[in-house]
């Protein structure tokens, strides 16, 4: 019997992170989530590639242009999706939800889906706290997980 889990991963690789600027004092905690953990894992900034964009709806377009270069061993999607008055919200998030996961299939990649779901403010800026446990670091090890078993599936 074969069992694949996620293993170290030895040597560094390639990652992107796309992050939405909207509702930015979210994806900014977030962000530098991501980054002060890629940075405790001693990944080089040569390793790492950032893209910002206008809100969380471009995020599935941009990892698919980063899909397409090959670049990359690793997509980290982060941004923050706040239910508002209208049914806006549940569009956004089918969306975006749907476009990362077509991006990740479509190209064999991991695409980590970091995009905060909430119904209020509150919720959003707690789950980008450090002292929560900052979903933007959580993401990198998502990503490195999944990075170490497709390798390994890969052999």
């Amino acid at each position: 019997m074969r069992v694949i889990q996620a293993q170290p991963v030895k040597e560094h690789f390639n990652v992107a992170i796309v992050i939405s600027r909207f509702n930015e004092e979210v994806t900014q905690a977030l962000y530098e989530g991501a980054l002060a953990r890629l940075h405790e894992l001693n990944f080089a900034k040569e390793h790492i590639t950032v893209v910002w964009v206008p809100g969380a709806v471009e995020i599935p377009m941009t990892a698919q242009y980063l899909a397409h270069t090959d670049h990359y061993e690793a997509i980290i999607c982060l941004g923050a999706v706040i239910r508002g008055e209208t049914d806006h919200y549940d569009y956004v998030c089918q969306q975006v939800s749907y476009g990362c996961q077509r991006v990740a299939l479509n190209n064999d990649l991991p695409i980590i889906f970091g995009i905060l779901t909430t119904e209020t403010d509150e919720q959003a800026i707690e789950r980008a706290s450090p002292k929560q446990g900052n979903k933007g670091g959580y993401c990198v090890d998502a990503a490195l997980e999944m990075v170490s078993v497709l390798r390994q599936i890969k052999v």
